[in-house]
């Protein structure tokens, strides 16, 4: 992957996306202080100080959009995680695409594709991880959160934590564009600990309560409600 470091960005996405052109394919846009990141549905990632990584992978797999481009989020989901659990600690996701560390979330993703006319440009990637926060700065979120070095109790070499997750990402990425969902998805569920629970998932302005059943071959949510109807949800938040 081409590495493209920047000192200081408003956002890693915002910026990749306004250079999509001359960026190629699988470069890596990031940063250790964001000053206004967003997560999924327009939300703010908080920036938790420059021992932190803030990052977009820029990816050009083809010029028209793909099904599978839908479940990259979930395909960098199941990679963070195997990256943490070489940490020693046991991430959980929570669907689609949150990584949770004991009911704490330490890291985030938002994908955006970029288009001009009726071609697809590129996709970005972004992520946000907590690696290295002091407790004061996690308890001024306001949702639970934890970072990698409350966890494990040691400091984190930044650099050296993203180059373990590029390596990984890179090495299936092929050969998820060519198989989708599939390839992961044993990997994607063993890790799901909300399944066969009973949860409640916001879709837009509406909320939807039930069992979570099941995660579809392409990566959608299965919820039975009270009056065992099934829904099969592609987007939504786990509330």
């Amino acid at each position: 992957m081409n590495l493209h470091y920047l000192e200081e960005i408003d956002s890693t996405n915002k910026y990749a996306k306004e250079h999509i052109k001359e960026l190629s394919d699988k470069t890596v846009v990031y940063t250790y202080n964001q000053t206004n990141g967003r997560g999924r549905l327009n939300r703010k990632w908080s920036n938790l100080g420059e021992d932190n990584i803030y990052a977009s992978i820029v990816l050009k797999p083809s010029g028209q959009m793909q099904e599978v481009y839908s479940n990259l989020t979930q395909y960098l989901c199941v990679i963070l995680a195997q990256t943490f659990e070489e940490y020693g600690v046991i991430p959980n996701i929570k669907w689609p695409n949150d990584i949770q560390i004991n009911s704490k979330k330490i890291s985030g993703i938002l994908a955006e594709g970029v288009n001009e006319g009726t071609k697809l440009s590129g996709l970005v990637l972004g992520f946000g991880i907590n690696l290295n926060t002091k407790i004061e700065k996690i308890s001024q979120i306001n949702q639970p959160a934890t970072s990698l070095n409350i966890e494990t109790g040691k400091n984190i070499d930044k650099e050296i934590f993203l180059k373990k997750l590029l390596d990984k990402f890179c090495l299936m990425y092929d050969k998820f564009i060519k198989e989708g969902f599939l390839l992961i998805k044993n990997d994607y569920i063993r890790r799901a600990n909300f399944l066969n629970n009973e949860i409640t998932v916001k879709v837009f302005d509406k909320e939807i309560c039930g069992i979570a059943a099941g995660i579809t071959d392409n990566g959608a949510l299965r919820l039975i409600d009270r009056n065992n109807n099934e829904h099969v949800l592609l987007i939504g938040d786990i509330l």
